[in-house]
């Protein structure tokens, strides 16, 4: 190993030598890679195609011991550090250009309890290494709706799945975690145990350590679901997505369904004269028994005349995975930003159908989440996450595949993310946040007035603000 330079966390660099590197690289049993080393091009790539920045070092952690070691060099050499965990992040916080990445991504194990419905789940796990594992018992945690999602980024900013209205978010159904903290300490939290860091960690995303264990309570779910997937004429959008509306008011919790304006994907499943063709749809998945939940769903297929109907009892493992395809590891551009509506009135419906007319991509979706259910039955103080009284939330997913057309697509995105700031409180949900721009803002209203506890949390547990790289939060000062 050669000399290299690399960032300090006031913004300039420094040298490191090779002896220091060495000694880095030593104290791991995983691997420690530079530009140039076997491996280090796929390591640095993360999920969003329109992120492409090079780490000077990406230690690739095989355990605990190999992140203590990694956080406290980083703390000797004054290093600026990032966290990768699944590097599903949108905003590809993940990894930084001339820095060191601190790699999780090999730390998948997972350890169920079937007895006690309980899941031991290392920080480089995804959805789908965790569904698999818990289907095998029936069980399930919640979670995201695409299976390559990590756990660790999805839970620390709250956790958004289908079994949001039955079981509430993936941070409420954390029942301790294992943190490295900025000091290169591991602590245990809980409610009983450090219980001011367990409250900050259920939604205050990677501010105040790395998480290397997550024990989550886990629900009986599956192995077969009733999942409704109905695919109705963009003409009828005002019409179902109105019926929608009315029906997920007085939908019970088992139920959770969001409505998508999108375009028919380009599978075997449609003829190819409607690929791409715009359309609305409904997805919903029943957390109970199927038969009770082909009634329940019944009123779903029935908004409009379908184009296409797909629903069906599936296995919960499948409709985890259903959206994969549509969403690949780093062949596309995302830029992808939410917001919470207070409403989902026909003004804002018709802004919504408006704005879906004039996308530049068809792979682009609007996509409104119905919340809640056990999801609102979370008081703004009990989890860092905050308020949790907006009916809906909606996710603009932008997807293109051509860098040229970048700026279009994000001006698109902003522009309708401004126009529905008059049917929003302001917050949004933290795990799509664009590229973080205006990070201070954004953060400061996601939280509202759980921001000052955390500030403060922060101060505790990171006073020089060493994990940064995450939409952060600053350090009372």
């Amino acid at each position: 190993m050669s000399n290299i330079q690399i960032l300090t966390l006031t913004g300039d660099k420094k040298t490191l030598e090779a002896a220091m590197i060495a000694e880095l690289k030593n104290s791991l049993r995983g691997d420690l890679l530079q530009t140039g080393d076997i491996g280090y091009e796929k390591v640095r790539r993360v999920w969003n195609g329109m992120i492409d920045k090079r780490p000077a070092l990406i230690a690739r952690c095989t355990g605990t011991a190999d992140v203590i070691q990694a956080v406290k060099f980083a703390q000797q050499h004054d290093l600026l550090v990032s966290v990768r965990g699944g590097g599903h992040n949108v905003a590809g916080n993940a990894v930084c250009d001339e820095s060191l990445m601190i790699d999780l991504s090999l730390m998948k194990g997972i350890h169920v309890d079937a007895r006690c419905r309980t899941a031991r789940v290392a920080p480089g796990a995804t959805l789908g290494d965790l569904d698999h594992e818990t289907q095998a018992f029936g069980l399930a945690a919640p979670g995201g709706v695409v299976s390559t999602t990590g756990v660790a980024g999805l839970t620390l900013g709250g956790g958004y799945g289908w079994l949001r209205r039955k079981y509430g978010l993936s941070c409420d159904n954390l029942l301790s975690v294992d943190v490295v903290t900025a000091e290169g300490k591991l602590l245990t939290a809980s409610e009983t145990e450090n219980a001011d860091l367990f409250w900050a960690i259920r939604g205050g995303g990677g501010n105040f350590g790395i998480v290397t264990s997550f024990e989550f309570r886990l629900h009986p779910v599956g192995p077969m679901v009733m999942a409704g997937v109905i695919f109705y004429p963009f003409a009828e959008a005002k019409t179902v997505l109105a019926g929608w509306r009315d029906f997920m008011a007085t939908a019970p919790d088992e139920i959770s369904s969001n409505a998508t304006l999108w375009s028919i994907p380009p599978t075997p499943d449609f003829p190819e004269a409607l690929h791409w063709q715009p359309m609305v749809a409904v997805i919903a998945v029943y957390s109970g028994p199927v038969e009770e939940g082909q009634q329940a769903i019944q009123p779903l297929r029935e908004l409009a005349t379908p184009i296409t109907d797909a629903s069906s009892p599936m296995p919960f493992t499948v409709m985890q995975s259903m959206f994969d395809p549509f969403f690949p590891e780093g062949q596309l551009y995302y830029y992808w930003k939410s917001l919470n509506l207070s409403r989902l009135s026909n003004d804002a419906i018709d802004t919504l159908i408006a704005h879906a007319e004039t996308r530049p991509s068809p792979m682009s979706l609007i996509d409104i989440w119905a919340m809640g259910g056990a999801v609102s039955r979370v008081g703004p103080e009990e989890t860092a996450f905050g308020d949790r009284s907006a009916p809906f939330t909606m996710v603009l997913n932008t997807s293109w595949p051509d860098p040229k057309d970048s700026e279009q697509n994000i001006g698109w995105t902003r522009q309708l993310w401004t126009e529905m700031q008059r049917f929003s409180p302001g917050s949004i949900y933290l795990n799509f946040p664009g590229l973080g721009e205006d990070n201070d803002e954004t953060v400061q209203k996601a939280y509202g007035p759980n921001y000052e506890r955390l500030a403060t949390l922060k101060k505790k547990y990171d006073p020089s603000n060493f994990f940064r790289l995450n939409q952060n939060i600053k350090p009372t000062s």
